[in-house]
Order: C-alpha cells, then structure tokens, then sequence
C-alpha cells in the first residue's frame, strides 16, 4: 500500500482538496480523552500548535465551533460576552456529533455536516504551521494558518485561557 492510500479520506479531506489548500497528513495512535497532549507527543510537536475545534452552543442551542490552541482553554464567559449571547457552553458528544458530522476527539472544522460560525483564536495565526484534525480520531493535518483563515472565515476572538 502506498504512503498516500493510508490515510483516510474525511468529509473534511474532501473539502480541503476541493479548496487546493496545502496540507500533510498525520496519523497517531488515538487514546480516548487523551485530547492534544498525546497528539502533540505523538507528533513530537508543541501542544500550543496542536489546534483544537471545539463545538459549542449559545442559551439557544444555536452551535458554532470555536478553534483554540491544545494548551488552552476556552473562556466560555467572554467569547458570550465578544459575540453577544449570554451564555455558551460546550455541546454534549451526541449534539456536538450530530452538528460536525465527526465523532468528538475527531472533529475537523472542515466539512462539517452543518454550516456553523466559527470563532478562532487569533493568535493561531501568529504561528507558520498548525495542527488540526482531519475528520477523524488519531488523524492531524499540518497546514497554514492563514489557509484556515481563508477557507472558515473565522471570527477571530482572544478568549483563550492558559492552562
């Protein structure tokens, strides 16, 4: 089989071929709630650029993904705050899965199943390359930042906690 053949081919695999944007895969063994720590050593990068597409909801329920460097944590109070809801708050697995189309530990926000707004953390784009999920667990992609920037159209938000 070849390099290429082993990786998986992901809604959000699809999209970024579509869009023409340079990325390299990354497989790693997964481990449930194991989250950005044992990807980045896995990977033997930094946690910080290990980028993480959290799923959240408002009081309404109404979802949005938030991408945020490995190492921090989102402050839920003041991204409500900067986009004028009162409240968010991480989905449960089953909504947020339902919403991406991707299983939690292996959402991508690049072909999710639902259009949803995306806030980013702008200091993600201080960096030349990140690390972002691919679609599925145990599966990064590294890539520009600013291919993120261009593809998602983010919102970008400072609302990120150091952990």
């Amino acid at each position: 089989m070849s390099q290429k053949n082993k990786y998986p081919v992901t809604q959000g695999i699809r999209f970024l071929r579509a869009a023409k944007v340079p990325f390299v895969e990354f497989l790693y063994e997964y481990e449930e709630r194991g989250g950005t720590v044992v990807c980045a050593r896995e990977l033997g990068v930094d946690e910080h650029l290990a980028i993480k597409t959290l799923i959240m909801e408002d009081e309404n329920e109404a979802p949005l993904i938030v991408l945020m460097h490995g190492d921090m944590e989102v402050s839920t109070k003041e991204l409500a705050r900067v986009i004028g809801v009162k409240t968010i708050k991480p989905c449960e697995p089953a909504v947020a899965n339902k919403h991406s189309g991707y299983l939690v530990g292996g959402t991508s926000p690049f072909g999710t199943r639902h259009k949803m707004p995306v806030y980013m953390e702008e200091t993600i784009l201080d960096w030349p390359k990140v690390y972002i999920n691919g679609g599925k667990r145990g599966f990064l992609v590294a890539m520009d930042p600013q291919d993120i920037r261009e593809l998602l159209n983010p919102v970008l938000v400072k609302v990120g906690i150091s952990t």
